[in-house]
C-alpha cells in the first residue's frame, strides 16, 4: 500500500432543509466523523471511513474533489444511492458507518475533499477533509511524462473533461483534460481490449474476462468460450452492443484460422449472445449475386481485419470497421450485409456485387481508407477515423488502394436507400498528421470530440487531441510509444458526474 500523508478537518457543516424552530432536521441532529482515509494501491484510489451516521435516515453520499488552482476540468464527483452502499457492503445500521470510496485523486497532492451526506428529510450534512497522496511514478515512463503540444486554456469550453486511453502496457489510464494523470491501476495485463461501462472497466485480454472498478478492486469473471467455434483470443476493440458488449474474436473454423473477421456480442459475465462470422456473411451474399467470394474471402489470411463495432439502434443494425476493405453496415439479427462503403480504388470494388451496395460520395469528400473507430453521433452521422491507409493484405495482383501522408476524422451523412454518402465535415490538423494504424476518435453530445492519434511520427508518439464543436483544438497532450501501445484507442469518461445506484 502507498502511504498517505493524511490530515482530516476536524470542522464540518449542516446545511438543513427547513431551518429555524421546531425538531432538528436529521442533518442537525447527526454526529458523523471522518476517520482516517486508508490509500488504495495507486495514489488515485482511498477509502475514507465515516462513524457516528444515521445509516437508518441516509437517503445517499457523495464527494467532490476540489480541482487544483488553475485546473480547466471539472471537479471529479460521485454520488453513491443509500442502496447502492447496502448493496455493497458499505453501510452498516448496527454501528452506524458507512465506508465511501474515493477515487480520481491528485497524485503528489494534497486533495482537498467535500464529502456529503444526504438524509430523507432532504437535509444535508457536509465533512470536509483534506490528504497529500504521494507522487504517481508510471512503471513505463509513458503516461506520466506527457508533451503538452497545447493545453487547455480557462475560456476554452469543451463537452468532455476526462477520457481513459486503452493501453498495451496495462490497465486503463485516465487523464483529464489538464493532462494530469486522474486513476491508474497496478497490473500487467493489456487493456487495449476494453470498455468503460455500468461504472468500471471491462477488460478481455486472450481470452480472459475481468472488470475494475473506480475503487481498485478487480474481479476476473472468467474464460469467454463459445459453443459453435473454437476462440483463439480477442483482439482489437471492445464496443456497446444491443443488449451486452461487442468483442472480435480470432477463431479456428472447420480447422482453419479465422483471423479478425468475426464479431461476438457477450453480456457482462462473458456469456455468448450473439455471433457473426462475417467471413461467412460476405460469402453468403456475394454467392448469391452470382460472384465468386474466393476472390475477396481468404479463410487463414487476414483479408478482413475487424477492428471496431457499433449497435445502431434506429434501424437495429450493425456498423464493422474492415481495415483492409471498408466500413460495413449488417442487419443485426439475420446478418444480412446492407451496404459497404469505403476506397473504391481496392481490389474489393472490382466485384460486381460488393460494387452494387458501395456508397457513393456525393461531395469531394474523402473515402474511408484503412479507417477505425466507426461510430453513429448523436446527431445521427457515421463518423470514423480515417488512417488514410491502403490495404496491408490485398490478394496476389489486387490493388491495395489509396496512401495518404495524412490521417483525418471524418463524418458522413448516410442515405441507406440511395446508397449514397455526404461528407458533413472532416479535420485533418493542417494534414500534419499521420497515424497509419490504430487510433480513434468520438464525438460527444455538445460536438465535441476526442481524438486519439495512436501511431504518430512513425510509431513513436501517441497524440491525444479534443476538439470544441466549432473543431478548434483546445488540448493536445504527447506521449512516447511502441507501435500502437500507449492509446491503442480512447474514451470519453465522466468522472465529472458518476452516480452509483
Amino acid at each position: 500500500m502507498l502511504l498517505l500523508r493524511i490530515a482530516v478537518a476536524a470542522a464540518y457543516v449542516l446545511l438543513a432543509a427547513g431551518c429555524g424552530g421546531g425538531d432538528p432536521t436529521d442533518a442537525e441532529a447527526s454526529h458523523a466523523s471522518v476517520g482516517t482515509p486508508v490509500a488504495g494501491m495507486t495514489p488515485f484510489v482511498a477509502s475514507v471511513r465515516l462513524a457516528g451516521v444515521d445509516v437508518a435516515r441516509l437517503s445517499g453520499a457523495a464527494f467532490v474533489i476540489e480541482p487544483k488552482l488553475g485546473a480547466t476540468a471539472a471537479p471529479v464527483q460521485a454520488s453513491f444511492d443509500a442502496a447502492w452502499l447496502r448493496r455493497s457492503n458499505r453501510s452498516s445500521v448496527a454501528d452506524g458507518t458507512i465506508v465511501l470510496p474515493l477515487f480520481g485523486l491528485y497524485s503528489g497532492w494534497n486533495n482537498q475533499v467535500t464529502l456529503k451526506l444526504a438524509f430523507e428529510d432532504g437535509s444535508v450534512q457536509v465533512l470536509r477533509l483534506s490528504f497529500a497522496t504521494t507522487a504517481y511514478v508510471d512503471p513505463h515512463a509513458v503516461y506520466d511524462q506527457p508533451v503538452v503540444m497545447k493545453g487547455r486554456a480557462p475560456s476554452q469550453a469543451i463537452g468532455f473533461n476526462y477520457f481513459y486511453m486503452k493501453s498495451g502496457y496495462g490497465p486503463p489510464v485516465v487523464v483529464d483534460t489538464d493532462g494530469e494523470i486522474r486513476w491508474a491501476d497496478i497490473g500487467t495485463f493489456n487493456s487495449q481490449a476494453s470498455l468503460f461501462a455500468d461504472n468500471g472497466f471491462y477488460v478481455v485480454t486472450g481470452l480472459t474476462m475481468r472488470r475494475l472498478e473506480l475503487d481498485g478492486t478487480e474481479t476476473v469473471i472468467g474464460m469467454i468460450s463459445s459453443s459453435d467455434v473454437d476462440y483463439l483470443r480477442f483482439t482489437h476493440n471492445m464496443d456497446y452492443g444491443k443488449a451486452g458488449l461487442l468483442v472480435e474474436p480470432d477463431a479456428k473454423i472447420d480447422g482453419v484460422d479465422n483471423l479478425e473477421s468475426m464479431l461476438t456480442e457477450i453480456d457482462a459475465s462473458g456469456q455468448v449472445l450473439h455471433e457473426w462470422n462475417l467471413a461467412e456473411i460476405v460469402s453468403r451474399y456475394m454467392t448469391a449475386a452470382g460472384d465468386d467470394p474466393s476472390t475477396v474471402v481468404r479463410p487463414g489470411v487476414d483479408w478482413f481485419h475487424l477492428n471496431a463495432a457499433f449497435y445502431d439502434r434506429r434501424d437495429d443494425s450493425i456498423l464493422v470497421s474492415s481495415r483492409e476493405n471498408f466500413v460495413m453496415k449488417i442487419d443485426y439479427a439475420s446478418g444480412d450485409l446492407k451496404w459497404v462503403f469505403g476506397d473504391p480504388t481496392k481490389y474489393w470494388y472490382q466485384s460486381p456485387s460488393l460494387r452494387a451496395r458501395a456508397l457513393t460520395l456525393t461531395n469531394d469528400g474523402l473515402y474511408p481508407d484503412g479507417q477505425h473507430a466507426v461510430t453513429i453521433t448523436p446527431t445521427g452521422e457515421l463518423m470514423i477515423f480515417d488512417d488514410g491507409q491502403p490495404s496491408s493484405n490485398p490478394p496476389a495482383g489486387g490493388n491495395a488502394g489509396e496512401f495518404r501522408t495524412f490521417s483525418s476524422v471524418a463524418t458522413y451523412g448516410i442515405d441507406d436507400a440511395a446508397l449514397t454518402a455526404t461528407q458533413h465535415w472532416s479535420f485533418d490538423y493542417g494534414q500534419q498528421i499521420k497515424a497509419p494504424f490504430c487510433s480513434s476518435a468520438a464525438q460527444v453530445a455538445d460536438g465535441s470530440v476526442l481524438i486519439s492519434y495512436a501511431t504518430a511520427d512513425n510509431f513513436t508518439h501517441a497524440r491525444l487531441v479534443g476538439l470544441d464543436p466549432q473543431r478548434n483544438v483546445v488540448f493536445d497532450f504527447q506521449y512516447d510509444t511502441t507501435p500502437c501501445d500507449t492509446s491503442w484507442n480512447a474514451q470519453v469518461i465522466p468522472l465529472e458526474s458518476m452516480r452509483f445506484q
